[in-house]
């Protein structure tokens, strides 16, 4: 488990603010929290090197991760379903981040993971992957039963530490 602190902010942003942070994420691909600590890295006048990126991601998908294990506990499948999938994703980002690339789409991303399957020949990756897939879909659609959303995010959690190994 990664050494760090995890900070969970609730920030009283000006409604212009939130909306344009919303609109950015949205048209980037970025979640809020990449964008905030972004802008905090440029501000503090740390570099974006491909080290920190990693950290971030890693660091994201684990504050995900835990979240979506709360929300699972408090029988909030769909926040749980969502939380999970971003668990997922900031690790493939993670991974893009060490060679120095940034993933900003949902086709990024699952080039991202093909490519890491093929390279790896661990198919269980893909299949994995795709059980992240239908929980962000489930955040939308709310149709997955509890027994399912639970088997899936279980597989998110073997996802993120297989690819975690790879890191290594």
């Amino acid at each position: 488990m990664m050494v760090g602190i995890l900070i969970s902010l609730e920030l009283a942003l000006p409604k212009k603010i939130e909306e344009r942070l919303k609109e950015e994420s949205e048209r980037t691909g970025a979640s809020e929290e990449e964008l905030i600590v972004e802008a905090l890295l440029k501000a503090f006048g740390e570099p974006l090197d491909p080290e920190v990126k990693v950290e971030m991601h890693l660091k994201l998908s684990e504050k995900y991760m835990m979240e979506a294990e709360e929300f699972l506990k408090k029988g909030d499948l769909v926040q749980a379903s969502e939380k999970a999938w971003r668990a997922a994703s900031q690790i493939v980002k993670a991974l893009a981040a060490r060679e120095g690339r940034e993933l900003r789409s949902h086709g990024e991303l699952h080039k991202e993971v093909a490519r890491i399957t093929g390279e790896t020949k661990d198919e269980e990756i893909r299949s994995l992957w795709q059980s992240a897939g239908m929980l962000h879909q489930n955040f939308y659609e709310n149709w997955l039963p509890p027994e399912m959303v639970k088997g899936n995010i279980e597989d998110v959690k073997k996802f993120v530490r297989k690819l975690r190994q790879l890191l290594k």
